[in-house]
């Protein structure tokens, strides 16, 4: 059965990858593969992310980029860019604020604070976009998408429903958001071990003969 996979690289990321360094340097083609029905033919993966700034990590855009050259190793993905922007601002504290040890406020506490505002925009709409197009185009059987974004919801049922074709969710949490489940044709569940199985080796070879190395840090 004719397959495409929309990966989410940012709920990727912050759902199961970021606290587990040892698995970031992933290979996305065995990793989509292992959750596959035997029947699946995977003709395309597009992964959806953003160039990342480093105003809280300076060195947070150079890993990034050895992780996007490895990817560039494997024909069948593609890279799709939305904005990532990153600038302070202010919010309200609960109160009493809390912290973890050993930073502590003593009263009177202060109602606001000034924080480091982060955000994505543009990847969800465009693998809903790209998902609904490419369902009315006929360009796969089945699609997968490897989300927990609510705001994908509709993308999944239009395509379901209205196209007629099925959409598999791939979940990197262990209890993901009721409605994407509901509008699903079926769903499996992702785990830092399966990551773990599914790692590019620490040097991967590219078409320009150079190599993406993973980062000492991620080791």
């Amino acid at each position: 059965m004719k397959t495409i996979a929309y990966v989410d690289g940012f709920n990727l990321y912050y759902r199961l990858l970021k606290g587990n360094r040892d698995i970031r340097w992933l290979d996305l083609k065995a990793f989509v593969s292992r959750f596959l029905a035997p029947d699946a033919d995977l003709t395309a993966i597009n992964y959806y992310t953003a160039r990342v700034k480093g105003s809280i990590d300076p060195d947070a855009p150079r890993k990034q980029q050895l992780y996007l050259n490895a990817l560039s190793s494997l024909p069948l993905v593609s890279v799709h860019f939305g904005n990532f922007t990153v600038h302070k601002t202010y919010t309200a504290l609960v109160q009493p604020p809390q912290f973890n040890p050993p930073l502590t406020l003593v009263p009177p506490y202060p109602d606001l604070a000034r924080v480091y505002k982060v955000e994505e925009k543009g990847s969800d709409v465009n693998l809903g976009a790209h998902l609904v197009r490419d369902a009315f185009m006929g360009k796969f059987e089945q699609a997968v998408i490897l989300t927990n974004d609510t705001d994908l919801c509709e993308p999944v049922r239009i395509v379901v429903e209205e196209a007629g074709l099925p959409v598999g969710l791939l979940a990197p949490v262990d209890n993901p958001a009721r409605t994407l489940k509901a509008c699903a044709s079926w769903v499996k569940h992702m785990k830092p071990l399966d990551a773990a199985a599914c790692q590019f080796p620490d040097r991967v070879p590219l078409a320009n003969g150079k190599s993406a190395i993973k980062p000492n840090n991620w080791v």
